[in-house]
């Protein structure tokens, strides 16, 4: 089992930035994909971002150009730099675990979000 533990939400000024952790422990995330996903007040869940195992990654078109994922093997750990923060990002994030692409076996609780203008 995998357990994954999100971090670093918060409330921030529009156009702010903020960087989530999500760090593993049980197993080494070395290995598997790792999906952002965030869930907005009376939204569905929305897929944000996804690092490969070897780091290639990619973004939602809401995000691209200002959300950057990466993962330090080293440390167990998957990062969400997120700048140029909206009001539309307010949401409760969410990081997760693949061991085949889309097939998200591991979510954390969550870190809130919170975006002011």
């Amino acid at each position: 089992q995998m357990k994954l533990v999100e971090s670093g939400g918060g409330l921030v000024q529009a156009g702010g930035s903020l960087r989530l952790s999500c760090t593993a422990s049980g197993r080494t995330l070395s290995s598997y994909y790792m999906g952002w996903f965030r869930r907005a007040p009376g939204k569905e869940r929305e897929f944000v971002g996804i690092i490969w195992p070897g780091g290639r990654t990619s973004y939602a078109d809401s995000v691209k150009g200002r959300f950057t994922i990466s993962r330090d093997n080293a440390k167990n750990t998957v990062y969400l730099q997120m700048n140029g923060l909206k009001d539309e990002d307010t949401a409760l994030y969410y990081c997760a675990a693949a061991q085949t692409m889309g097939n998200y076996q591991y979510w954390g609780q969550g870190t809130q979000v919170t975006v002011s203008s």
